[in-house]
């Protein structure tokens, strides 16, 4: 006698089933539990949440969260500043911001200088080739592939520094 498989569309039907039960599972709301220790006449250690007969001995109980774990701080409202916290006046702050979008704006036009020097390097994909690289066409290629990447380094570059200078007040 041989060994059937069962049909595809069972199959299916049981793997959605273990997959419905699973995501049930996850979802269920967090526990407490108690969860007490014992030893027995031999000496073993037992754990369990529910009581034992007399042949075991209490040794602890405890309560235990078998809830998902948060981060530190997670769901917390924002709480209010200590009296003692240093603090920066208006016009500080003002002035900090103002060089911090001057040293921006500059890392920014030198990014966009070496943008332009990556793209007329690059050629739209194809440069002349070198001296070197006329008979050796993987070389040319190598080449082509470095000066795509640099200009997509600093056109990802550009378009950071955009970004950043846009959150400034």
């Amino acid at each position: 006698m041989t060994r059937r498989d069962p049909p595809l569309s069972w199959r299916h039907g049981i793997a959605q089933a273990l997959g419905a039960a699973i995501a049930a599972a996850l979802a269920a709301a967090p526990a407490h539990a108690t969860i007490c220790k014992y030893i027995d006449a031999d000496g073993n250690i037992v754990y369990s949440n529910v009581a034992q007969g007399k042949e075991l001995r209490k040794l602890s109980c405890e309560i235990v969260d078998d809830g998902p774990r948060r981060a530190p701080g997670a769901g917390k409202s924002s709480s209010p500043t200590p009296a003692n916290f240093p603090r920066v006046d208006r016009e500080t702050q003002k002035s900090r911001d103002e060089m911090r979008r001057k040293v921006l704006d500059d890392e920014l036009a030198s990014e966009e200088k070496l943008l332009g020097d990556a793209r007329s390097a690059y050629g739209n994909g194809a440069p002349p080739p070198l001296a070197d690289e006329k008979s050796d066409a993987e070389k040319y290629r190598q080449r082509i592939a470095r000066l795509r990447q640099a200009v997509q380094v600093h056109e990802r570059n550009v378009e950071a520094l955009r970004k950043e200078i846009a959150t400034i007040r």
